[in-house]
């Protein structure tokens, strides 16, 4: 494991916290980075997958990192995904994110068309060109349908020595283990994080960082508890919180999309938020969110 990694720990992905008619709700967003810091989560990312990034234009996401750059104030470190199908709205939002003060940069793989080896790593070292940030590589292929492979982010990591982690959101560990044997020959704290709740412990034992995950939202405190109880070798404590996140990994399907189950299950922890997502989309029902109510009182 390496001790000098530049993102190690637990990061909340957070949800964008919206009015019902899609306006960006300030007040209780700004509760809920509060809550975060005080909990002790290590990093926010602003407009990850459950910050439904796709949906919103660069000025609102520009006015966003100010607005949480401002209120987190140094408590945790702030992550803002860059992520666009328009690399000109990726290198202006990675200026404005650097102008405002976040701490680096997330990009996910361009998706849609799935790019050739050649095509991602241009896109990639453009966005760690755009500006003097950290990058954060973020491999999702569920969703993007390419993969960054251990040998492509190997050579990415060669390449641009400002890109510094990766988020993989792979369900297999053997991914990720090899991604961290590979990147760490060229970078010796080159920061892996876990996309998936629950391979906290294993992202650990293969040598990993810790995780960037949505449930991060609903229960901080259970995470901030298995991360300080492994640093501490408490196994005992990590298992049992390890056992809580297990459980509440259900929470993911009780809604048609998994953004809504995460916003359902923040409202149902107390913060008086509107669960509409972005269209096209089909919204959270009464009934979901009193079974979403029903998992959180177990």
């Amino acid at each position: 494991m390496t001790g000098n990694a530049m993102f190690e720990g637990v990061f909340c992905p957070s949800i964008t916290i919206t009015n019902d008619d899609g306006t960006i709700d300030y007040p209780n967003w700004g509760r809920h980075l509060d809550h975060l810091a005080e909990e002790g989560i290590d990093g926010v990312l602003l407009f990850g997958s459950i910050g439904e990034f796709y949906s919103i234009d660069v000025k609102t996401k520009a006015e966003v990192v100010r607005f949480a750059v401002s209120k987190v104030a140094g408590r945790m470190k702030v992550l803002v995904g860059v992520g666009d199908t328009n690399l000109d709205n990726v290198r202006l939002l990675a200026a404005e994110s650097e102008k405002a003060g976040a701490d680096a940069l997330v990009a996910i793989s361009p998706y849609y068309f799935g790019p050739s080896p050649d095509t991602t790593k241009r896109y990639f070292s453009a966005v760690a060109k755009a500006a003097d940030l950290p990058v954060v590589l973020y491999n999702f292929p569920a969703r993007t349908g390419h993969d960054l492979t251990p040998e492509l982010v190997t050579e990415l990591v060669r390449e641009n020595p400002n890109i510094t982690g990766i988020k993989d959101t792979v369900d297999t560990i053997s991914h990720t283990r090899k991604v961290i044997v590979a990147a760490r020959q060229v970078n010796p704290s080159f920061s892996v994080l876990s996309g998936f709740d629950e391979y906290y412990a294993v992202n650990r034992i293969s040598g990993g960082n810790g995780v960037l995950c949505g449930l991060t939202n609903v229960e901080p405190e259970t995470f901030v508890k298995l991360h300080r109880a492994w640093q501490e070798h408490d196994y005992a404590t990590a298992v049992e919180a390890a056992r809580r996140i297990s459980y509440l990994m259900r929470l993911y399907d009780s809604a048609d999309l998994f953004i809504s189950a995460i916003k359902g299950a923040v409202k149902a922890k107390g913060l008086p938020i509107s669960t509409s997502i972005y269209e096209p989309a089909t919204q959270l029902t009464d009934e979901q969110y009193r079974n979403i109510q029903s998992i959180l009182d177990n």
